[in-house]
């Protein structure tokens, strides 16, 4: 990662956060304010990834971007459940349950990424927001099946369970606000420019404050992790984003487009999986997959993969993109 990118007022508020916390520091972000930054967050997320593809309209390249999205959402549970099974030795049961995380995607992750990869001159192009959103539910229903399959749920279950994975609150902020950025345009983006655009990245910079602490003192207070589960929760990030990162390059995206897509890949779930798994596996130990998606992958990605990452894409295109 560039100098410019670790001088990022972005990253620094969440070193503040890890720093704070683990100093044992009273800082906190009330609950109710934090959820009003991610909702803000993933609406202007989706809002200007909705603009830019208005402007530069649907291609072969934005279908086989999310056409690899979603087989990436597919498979990737698929090894990581053998692996935690294997080298993690977890049961069946927490071993699908974890993969669905890895399967998934971070949107804050992602936004840290974009941020980060504009600094150093290679943005994302709008429409990996839509391929981000799209990667939610196949992991979803991959880490399901790997568990135990969804046919042993109620009739009623499979109701819940289908609501969740379709209408979580993520997946439809996100879509309904690329929806409305494609609508809406340019011009129709204008009025509310300031308020989607000129705070953007302050509020990132709190949001990310608030993601420190909490992932600081989840490490400090996770009696469930083993040394192999920290093991595994940095060697996915790193396998998933090197992977997702070729592949980007491999059906032609630019530099930061294939970067975002390794990012994605790269990431763990820890808001929109986890509420499908309390509702599908409520017998998974959530001091398991929360604490390794969320106090390990997450500050490894943000710290030191994002960078990995960019720096990947930038060596396979010949973009001269900065190393870390």
């Amino acid at each position: 990662m560039g100098i410019q990118a670790l001088t990022s007022p972005v990253i620094l508020f969440f070193v503040l956060g890890l720093l704070a916390a683990f100093a044992r520091s009273n800082l906190e972000i009330p609950e109710a304010i934090a959820k009003g930054m991610s909702l803000y967050l993933m609406a202007a997320i989706g809002l200007k990834g909705g603009i830019e593809v208005a402007e530069s309209g649907l291609d072969g390249t934005v279908l086989a971007a999310l056409a690899a999205g979603i087989a990436a959402g597919f498979v990737m549970p698929v090894y990581a459940f053998w692996l935690l099974k294997g080298f993690g030795r977890l049961d069946r049961l927490n071993a699908g349950a974890v993969a669905a995380h890895y399967g998934s995607i971070s949107v804050v992750t992602f936004v840290t990424a974009v941020e980060i990869y504009t600094i150093q001159g290679i943005p994302p192009e709008g429409y990996m927001v839509a391929v981000m959103a799209s990667m939610e539910s196949p992991a979803i229903l991959a880490g399901l099946l790997l568990a135990r399959g969804i046919g042993s749920d109620s009739g009623q279950t499979k109701k819940e369970l289908a609501h969740e994975v379709l209408l979580n609150p993520s997946v439809v902020l996100l879509l309904g606000a690329f929806f409305i950025g494609m609508v809406a345009g340019p011009l129709g983006f204008d009025p509310v420019r300031p308020f989607f655009d000129g705070l953007f990245k302050g509020i990132l910079c709190l949001f990310l404050l608030d993601m420190g602490l909490i992932a600081a003192r989840r490490i400090m207070d996770s009696r469930a992790l083993t040394w192999r589960l920290v093991v595994i929760a940095i060697f996915l990030p790193l396998l998933n984003g090197a992977l997702g990162t070729t592949l980007g390059v491999g059906i032609g995206l630019d530099p930061g487009s294939a970067a975002a897509l390794g990012v994605l890949c790269a990431s763990a779930s820890y808001i929109a999986v986890p509420a499908a798994m309390r509702l599908a596996l409520p017998e998974a130990d959530p001091g398991i997959y929360l604490t390794m998606s969320l106090s390990i992958t997450f500050p490894f990605n943000v710290l030191v993969n994002i960078g990995l990452i960019g720096a990947l894409a930038g060596m396979l295109t010949g973009s001269g993109a900065p190393l870390p």
